[in-house]
């Protein structure tokens, strides 16, 4: 059998197939497939080692940096502590040295306690709870056999969660909408239990056996009213957990990708292993019909190759090519992808290929929610595009971390910050021809495919760009033209519109930011004509050069046309920028055009960096995936230190010089997206006096510093102390023992800049605020118990940099 379109990431092993509650929403056990009868009760250890074989045989073969593994069932719990115990050792050992494990269970949680949660907390075991909302809402379908409430219960397992030594386990709620309950009610209630996500789910449902609809739901929305309402409150509330179905279609609006399997073009890569270690598809699928999962392989016999290769599998990997014709015609396709699979089946040969029963809830929730997003973005200049940071942002943000929600906040101020400089780019510009051109292609664009403006403007060095177009200088106008005129072309491109655009050119280079650049012969061309097609573009010379090139979207990389490097890091789109001439805004020079194999070394280290980070610093994770969207390689230096950089104007980007290991990396990637977040903050909020014109000591720094200064370096400095506590931990002998040193002496020295901080007298409320919220941070840090050797040579190195200051 040939090698799989697409490798499988995502595992459901089923440790139970029976319950202890009787929930008549259940896909498993009350719906068409009742295969679970079958089936043996709980997984053996044959098939939790076969599965954990054929798992890491997959992964060593594609090369897979992270593979996500959920415990399920029926209810996984009642397989017990001894055999979960055994599913995560047989995974943990298989894995080790092959690729990162990222291991959760899905729970009622009726019967959670310490003892599970401590056994979770050994394996990092994360873990989701069912809950539908406020007890009235939650009794509807999640009770008792014999029609008891669990809602009591699934509260206790929920408040154990959120208790200090259990909180970094908890990884969301998953909540099945009933359009019977008050979404307002629902919404409050799982909100006030804090989870740092939740999971709206439309209840299974297919065209043979459609969603239960109000009497008066005579438009067929009544799924996406429900959901619009709890959107507006919690953006009222200022978004203070992720909300995957509302982050996934606001990603892919943004040019972004999908977060959830229900939503999105993205080829499925998950595979389930039941009890008897059958191998079958999504169990989503068990709606349509009896068998509909089944693939006839199971882990003894079959390689996941195999089942990554069955027909059913592919048929939902080809993206648009899988859909219904409505479906590829309809404007919002890109973000809903025709919906969850299962829901779009109807017996007979249409099968699976029709729009999904909920079309009419996802075309109202996802047209409305790009106008409420574009109504935000386009507000008046002179109010605020967004709300102001709330205070529970500010606080988060001063922990030194960042949430989905939060860092995507930031994001979409930047984005309202580049439109604004936009506008005034063209206001200061002098109306050219060629501008005004550009401007009508981007207004056009910015009504019919407002995403893909977006995209571009959300590029990092837009802002490098306007700044430099409004400085005054001789070269402003021209350059303010050529980027509009560049921006329009790239949005176009993104957008598949065909258009016909004059762009200046510098330097014999065509600019197309989010897209590459295109060198041209002769630096005496001083415009192209780009002409945008179906599958790429045509960029032609002024007749006196007489050149044309057609540039496709088939992997082109060529010496004409620097595409740009594109890398899915397992859900953390980034791109190496090699080819923007305003990446040269770091205060180091920036590396020229990578080589195929320079490249595929910065790729291959990204994605360890980030298998490092998901395992080891997770906290960090959500925020990087949500708005680190470029890492721009710079020259290395001659005594080969590592260097790093984050532009105050450059949102999104870091730049890096490669360093020598995969790890050092990581430490530069958290360490230089701290001051990437401040910098937003700062753009929103002052957090000192600006007119504060003292100086300062840095522990760290031989030079006094301003004051903006030590709060970059203080804050920056959080990731750098969280780094090197992962590195002791997961280290053994002398890298332990200087890890633990680099510990102590990061956590004292930042804890002493947090004082002079606090001290400085120059802060706002909201600085006071922050500063605050380090130093809590860093006095939980200051509790964890160090060697004395550790804390000597810390001491030492403190003195010693004290004494070396004092003499300047």
């Amino acid at each position: 059998m040939g090698r799989p379109l697409h490798p499988l990431r995502q595992f459901v092993l089923k440790m139970h197939s029976r319950c202890d509650l009787a929930c008549d929403h259940c896909y498993v056990f009350e719906h068409a497939d009742q295969s679970w009868r079958g089936r043996p009760m709980v997984t053996s250890d044959k098939i939790l080692r076969a599965t954990a074989e054929r798992i890491a045989e997959h992964a060593r073969t594609h090369h897979l940096d992270t593979v996500h593994v959920v415990l399920h069932g029926g209810e996984p719990l009642l397989a017990g502590r001894v055999r979960l115990r055994a599913a995560a050792r047989e995974l943990t050992d298989a894995l080790s040295g092959v690729c990162a494990l990222d291991l959760r269970i899905h729970t009622n949680a009726v019967t959670l306690d310490e003892r599970f949660l401590d056994l979770f907390d050994q394996y990092d075991i994360k873990v989701g709870v069912s809950l539908d909302g406020d007890k009235a809402a939650n009794d509807l379908h999640r009770r008792y056999a014999n029609g008891r409430s669990s809602h009591d219960k699934v509260l206790r397992g929920i408040a154990l969660l959120n208790e200090p030594r259990y909180r970094h386990l908890f990884a969301g709620i998953l909540c099945t909408i009933d359009v019977r309950n008050d979404p307002i009610a629902v919404y409050d209630a799982l909100a006030e239990l804090t989870p740092p996500r939740v999971d709206f789910l439309l209840p299974h449902a297919t065209w043979d056996e459609p969603p239960q609809r109000p009497a008066d739901d005579t438009d067929g929305t009544a799924y996406a009213r429900w959901l619009l309402a709890v959107y507006d409150r919690w953006t009222a509330d200022g978004r203070p957990m992720d909300v995957r179905v509302f982050d996934s279609v606001l990603s892919t609006l943004h040019g972004g990708d999908s977060l959830t399997e229900s939503l999105g073009l993205a080829p499925t890569d998950l595979a389930v292993i039941e009890t008897d270690g059958t191998f079958e598809q999504a169990d989503s699928l068990k709606t349509a019909y009896d068998g509909a999962p089944a693939t006839g392989m199971d882990v003894i016999v079959n390689s996941l190759d195999e089942v990554a290769a069955h027909p059913g599998v592919v048929a939902r990997q080809q993206g648009m090519d899988g859909l219904s014709e409505q479906c590829r015609s309809c404007p919002v396709v890109r973000s809903c992808g025709g919906g969850l699979y299962a829901h779009r089946y109807r017996s007979g040969p249409s099968g699976f290929v029709n729009p999904s029963v909920y079309c009419s809830d996802l075309l109202r929730l996802i047209t409305e929610i790009r106008d409420r997003d574009m109504s935000d973005q386009t507000a008046p200049s002179h109010q605020p595009a967004q709300p102001p940071l709330a205070d529970h942002h500010l606080d988060e943000l001063a922990s030194g971390l960042g949430s989905t929600a939060t860092t995507d906040l930031l994001a979409r101020h930047q984005l309202a910050l580049h439109r604004e400089l936009l506008a005034l780019v063209r206001q200061e510009s002098g109306h050219s021809d060629l501008g005004e051109a550009a401007w009508r292609t981007l207004t056009v664009l910015d009504r019919e495919a407002p995403e893909s403006v977006d995209k571009v403007l959300a590029h990092p060095y837009v802002r490098p760009w306007a700044i430099r177009s409004l400085q005054g200088d001789p070269e402003a106008a021209a350059t303010a033209v050529r980027g509009m005129a560049e921006i329009a072309a790239a949005a176009a491109l993104r957008a598949g519109r065909a258009e016909s655009l004059v762009v200046p050119v510098r330097d014999g280079v065509l600019r197309l930011p989010t897209h590459g650049a295109l060198k041209l012969e002769g630096e005496d061309v001083d415009r192209v004509t780009v002409r945008i097609h179906s599958d790429g573009f045509t960029a032609e010379t002024a007749e006196t050069a007489g050149a044309t090139y057609t540039v496709s979207w088939k992997g082109d990389k060529s010496a004409s046309w620097q595409g740009s490097w594109w890398f899915g890091l397992d859900d953390w789109p980034v791109s190496l920028e090699d080819t923007d001439p305003w990446r040269d805004c770091h205060g180091h020079p920036a590396h020229p055009r990578l080589a195929e194999d320079e490249a595929e070394a910065w790729h291959a280290d990204l994605t360890q960096a980030w298998a490092w980070i998901r395992s080891e610093l997770p906290q960090y994770a959500p925020g990087l995936r949500a708005g680190l969207r470029a890492v721009t390689p710079l020259m290395p230096s001659a005594t080969g230190d590592d260097i790093s950089s984050a532009a105050r104007d450059a949102f999104g980007a870091v730049a890096i010089a490669r360093p020598a290991t995969p790890e050092a990396l990581a430490l530069l990637l958290v360490h230089e997206f701290q001051h990437v977040k401040l910098g937003a903050v700062l753009d929103l909020m002052d957090l000192y006096d600006p007119s504060c014109d003292r100086l300062f000591y840095a522990p760290w720094r031989p030079d006094p510093r301003p004051l903006e200064g030590l709060l970059q370096g203080t804050y920056a400095h959080l990731a750098v102390i969280d780094y090197w506590h992962a590195r002791r931990r997961t280290s053994t002998g002398e890298e332990a023992r200087a890890a633990e040193i680099q510990f102590t002496r990061w956590r004292d020295q930042t804890a002493e800049a947090v004082e002079t901080l606090a001290a400085s007298g120059a802060l706002t409320p909201a600085g006071e605020r922050f500063v605050a919220g380090m130093r809590a941070t860093v006095r939980g840090l200051l509790a964890i118990e160090v060697s004395p050797e550790a804390l000597r040579a810390a001491r030492r190195a403190a003195d010693e940099h004290r004494s070396a200051w004092r003499e300047q």
